[in-house]
């Protein structure tokens, strides 16, 4: 043969020749590899499979090979907008879970690349009440919105498996996620457009361009049945620094708001009394309210017995719900939780009500303090529910409780079994007025919500009081008897006008019984005893700038021989105050000490130390010594590691866990 010389070198020269010459260069690759390998992290894998629109600004992975199984990854939808989304809906060749969680997040895209809303706010960072939408662009922006969240509706409800069959599919977490944002953004849009006039409403439905959206009942009270927010702010919007240390949420299907209202401190309401119209008469503050910013989840439920009815419906209903009271929803058949922020509402609260400076006003009547009393609801009052009251101590404010609170409506046993409850008091005020206001207070509330007194609210409540307010908490389950007036009458240097004064104003307020729905009281760094700080050099001078309240003080301040009211130090009598109070010579503490407290109630102690070293019965917080903290019958008692403001700390709240659920187990609570 004419190759039989041409060696091996040469024979595969020729072969190739031949392969190249009968099939081209196609052939020619098939002697290299025709797939190639690479090494990837644990994180970049994750980051392949899970990323999206919302976490990279890129499309899914799953988008994308949907839009290359349908032949859309090039020319019309290599650029997001409305040709790729008409072309992929026009697909016939990607079956329908896969169209519709695609649609979805093509929506996303084309909504994210829209305008966002411009408006207009205060000096001080805070949307107006009536928040405006400065441009005319918002339909198409609506549109977008609602379009995610019809199709990301129909993906997760109308397609080919349930729900529940995709459950551990990280593609159906990332369409919940499409429709939570779609239905926050669509919620905020139909407010603010409400707000400013822009809506067409009549009975439940509100319409708003092609959309109609028809307000369904809950089922539940909401947070909105009595109130109208003057803002509506997205839970996932807000980031909070300083001393919260976390936020906690529940993961499921809604959007997570908060509606603000206005705060009855800052604007109280009054009642309307019965007058004539010649009759002059002053408003009288309300002395309790709930959350001003309370937490809400909204729904949209898009209607249709199949998956063509529902891509049709414009008119989906809007479901608003309270996530303390609802954990779960059904729709089409199947049982999907509550998505839930338990921080949103309550850090927001907190963060715009600069109680921190308030408080310090308060305490030595400065511009800008309160005067009177206030007690504040962390949800909308439940029925079913027991109370958490908690009572600040002294120059404090319901800051002292931020994480307190926060921690505990993280746990889901103590959030169904109760709720929570802030007194909120000017601790500048006399401890036995800021006691009888406390009782006074409560016989309001449970009057309006509950005056047959048959509701589990009204009973079994629980007090949590730090420092003073644990002095408080602690007259709410004494008896008084005639003790603390004649204590005082003998003990208590006074004038004969402020003698009088105690007998005719002062004995009933220093007359009480236990408080009958109290079942539990928690103790935190309480000084029964009062304590030595008080009483030094520098306790009596900053007594001596304590002011009381206008509104208290013609009734408990020093009154000199001549009738005018002293304000300064108390040289002419004895002089009432919340710090004098806790002096542990002071003849008011040292008569409540001697208190019996009712039998009835089981009681705990959370006491500070501030260093870990030496006798405890020399120890102290830096402020309240063990001896006055110490009760000798109290069911139980944790020392900690700590300064005063204890309370705070993580193994105090621990305990506190470990009492709530001693005490729900005692009381039949859904507990392990």
């Amino acid at each position: 043969m004419a190759t039989t010389g041409l060696g091996f070198i040469g024979r595969t020269t020729l072969i190739i020749t031949v392969l190249l010459t009968l099939g081209g260069c196609a052939t020619l690759r098939q002697f290299g590899p025709s797939v190639q390998v690479a090494s990837v992290t644990p994180g970049q894998y994750i980051a392949l499979k899970r990323g999206d629109i919302l976490t990279t600004g890129k499309l899914s992975s799953a988008t994308t090979e949907t839009l290359r199984v349908a032949g859309l990854d090039e020319g019309v939808c290599a650029k997001p907008g409305l040709p790729c989304i008409e072309a992929m809906e026009a697909s016939i060749v990607v079956r329908e879970e896969d169209k519709r969680s695609s649609l979805a997040e093509l929506w996303l895209q084309y909504a994210m690349t829209l305008p966002a809303p411009k408006r207009e706010y205060s000096t001080s960072g805070r949307a107006k009440s009536a928040i405006t939408e400065l441009d005319a662009d918002f339909q198409p922006r609506l549109d977008a919105w609602m379009q995610v969240a019809r199709q990301a509706y129909a993906y997760l409800f109308f397609t080919e498996r349930t729900a529940n069959q995709r459950g551990f599919e990280d593609r159906q977490t990332q369409v919940r996620d499409y429709y939570n944002l779609a239905v926050q953004e669509a919620s905020v849009q139909l407010y603010n457009a409400y707000a400013t006039g822009r809506v067409h409403a009549e009975a439940s439905h509100f319409q708003l361009g092609r959309w109609t959206f028809v307000l369904a009942p809950s089922g539940e009270a909401s947070p909105l049945d009595k109130r109208t927010p003057t803002e509506l702010v997205p839970a996932a919007s807000l980031s909070f620094t300083g001393t919260l240390r976390s936020v906690h949420r529940r993961d499921g299907f809604g959007a997570e708001l908060v509606a603000v209202m206005d705060d009855p401190t800052a604007t109280p309401a009054t009642t309307t009394p019965a007058t004539t119209p010649a009759t002059k008469t002053t408003p009288v503050p309300q002395s309790w309210s709930e959350m001003p910013s309370p937490s809400m989840t909204v729904l949209l439920r898009f209607s249709g017995k199949n998956l063509w009815e529902v891509l049709h419906d414009d008119e989906p209903e809007l479901e608003i719900h309270d996530p303390y009271q609802v954990t779960e929803v059904t729709l089409h058949g199947q049982e999907v939780p509550l998505a839930a922020n338990f921080t949103a509402g309550y850090a927001l609260w907190l963060a715009r009500s600069n109680f921190s400076h308030q408080s310090l006003r308060s305490l030595f009547g400065g511009k800008g303090g309160i005067e009177t009393p206030h007690l504040y609801m962390m949800q909308p009052y439940d029925p079913n529910r027991r109370v958490l009251l908690m009572i600040h101590g002294l120059a404090s404010s319901p800051e002292a409780w931020v994480n307190v609170a926060n921690e505990l409506m993280r746990d889901d046993e103590i959030r169904r079994d109760f709720q929570i409850w802030q007194f909120y008091y000017p601790t500048n005020m006399p401890i036995a007025m800021s006691h009888d206001a406390m009782r006074h207070t409560l016989a309001e509330v449970f009057k309006h919500f509950d005056p047959s007194g048959k509701a589990q609210a009204s009973h079994d409540m629980v007090l949590v009081g730090h420092s003073m307010g644990g002095v408080i908490a602690r007259l709410m389950i004494s008896s008084s008897g005639d003790h603390l007036v004649d204590t005082l009458l003998a003990t208590a240097q006074m004038t004969p006008a402020q003698r009088e004064l105690l007998r005719t104003k002062g004995a009933p307020v220093l007359t009480f019984l236990p408080e009958p729905e109290v079942s539990r009281v928690v103790f935190i760094a309480t000084p029964h005893r009062g304590t030595d700080v008080a009483g030094t050099r520098l306790g009596r001078w900053i007594g001596r700038l304590v002011r009381l309240p206008l509104t208290v003080l013609e009734d408990v301040a020093t009154i000199a021989n001549d009738g005018q009211i002293d304000r300064s130090d108390g040289k002419h009598g004895y002089q009432m105050n919340s710090i004098q109070n806790l002096d542990k010579d002071d003849p008011f503490v040292r008569a409540v000490a001697d208190l019996p407290m009712s039998p009835k109630v089981r009681y705990h102690s959370i006491i500070a130390r501030a260093k870990a070293d030496g006798p405890l019965e020399k120890s102290d917080d830096g402020l309240v010594p063990y001896w006055s903290s110490h009760l000798p019958r109290a069911e139980s008692e944790k020392v900690i590691v700590s300064g005063h403001s204890v309370q705070e700390a993580t193994p105090a709240i621990v305990e506190l866990r470990r009492i709530l659920h001693q005490d729900m187990q005692q009381h039949g609570g859904q507990t392990q």
